[in-house]
């Protein structure tokens, strides 16, 4: 019999976060199910679930293949109507998932939602994987209601309304599983980072909505696998930022958007190049020539999605300007500056 809801953890090398918060997501989140999906962690983490969790169900992937591929792998094995993707770094409290819950049983044509997120290490601040809400400028650029860039904004309450927004973050993700598997769940060549995004625009195309519900809050530690500053991290967020825009995008100026990308990436790696960062200008070096070559793949895939009865690309619900201008240029630091959102 299919349960209602199922909290899903996928772990990596990460006992240090699930000793310190897995205790507090089973007891905040009873009745529903938590689960631990081990993407093939090389530390201790099995055995320590084993000898201080054995009640929670365990699934153990066989190889790493990174967020996207090693939740699509485990999630085969959850029969749930509702799953929660959650991070093993984030903090839970109270009832965080009564609010996620009635806003998606509210209406049908949600796909996912998330909860506002908080700095672990500081309560005062957003978190930056996913703020009050994720959303895109006109050139697919993600930032949150309450960060933009680097740039984190003080929680005043001010995002406080529930709103749809573009996307949801992966770091504490509500989702329908029949739309995720009818959409053929993530896209596991993204590895890590922007699958989400990529996931809920598709939601979007194929006539879904994608909302945030701040009166649910949830602390994340962030930066937890792959730090802010990997050049790595680099690498697969400005290739798979290209590949989700060439994916997703209507046909309608998908090509000038993608020159500009090219563009504007280009400043970005001079601009890392002269403050002394050259493994960043690598980086954005190496994610162009990466999807140079995946492009013929890539141009499949959105053929493929153009296949479904329903489906559609679409480009609203996003910020009709360039986020780059409007901070750099125009000093917008903050969600509350975009008149236009």
């Amino acid at each position: 019999m299919q349960q209602k809801l199922a909290v899903v953890i996928l772990n990596y090398n990460g006992k240090k976060f699930l000793e310190k918060f897995l205790k507090d997501v089973i007891t905040y989140s009873a009745p529903h199910e938590v689960i631990v999906a081990d993407n093939a962690s090389t530390d201790d983490s099995i055995s320590f679930l084993k000898n201080n969790f054995p009640n929670v169900k365990l699934i153990q992937n066989s190889n790493n293949t990174g967020y996207a591929g090693g939740y699509n792998e485990a999630l085969k094995q959850v029969d749930a109507e509702y799953y929660i993707l959650l991070n093993n770094d984030v903090e839970v409290r109270g009832a965080w998932i009564q609010p996620l819950l009635e806003l998606m049983d509210s209406d049908p044509k949600i796909a996912a939602c998330q909860p506002k997120l908080v700095d672990q290490n500081n309560n005062k601040l957003f978190e930056y994987a996913g703020a009050s809400g994720g959303f895109i400028d006109k050139y697919g650029y993600p930032f949150c209601r309450g960060r933009i860039f680097d740039n984190l904004e003080e929680d005043k309450g001010q995002y406080n309304d529930v709103k749809q927004i573009f996307w949801a973050s992966g770091a504490c993700l509500m989702v329908r599983s029949s739309v995720f598997w009818q959409l053929g769940g993530f896209d596991s060549d993204y590895f890590a980072h922007m699958e989400e995004i990529d996931l809920c625009w598709r939601m979007q195309n194929y006539g879904y909505k994608i909302y945030v519900n701040p009166t649910s809050e949830v602390f994340h530690v962030g930066g937890g696998t792959l730090q802010k500053q990997n050049a790595h991290k680099t690498y697969l967020n400005f290739r798979n930022s290209l590949i989700t825009l060439t994916k997703d995008h209507p046909s309608k100026g998908l090509w000038f958007k993608i020159w500009v990308r090219l563009y504007l990436d280009g400043i970005a790696g001079a601009k890392f190049f002269f403050t002394l960062q050259p493994q960043h200008t690598i980086a954005i070096l190496r994610a162009h020539f990466a999807y140079y070559f995946s492009l013929g793949k890539t141009l499949k895939k959105r053929k493929q999605l153009k296949a479904l009865v329903g489906y559609e690309p679409r480009f609203k619900n996003t910020y009709n300007g360039s986020i780059v201008f409007s901070f750099f240029l125009k000093g917008k630091k903050k969600f509350s500056d975009l008149v236009e959102l």
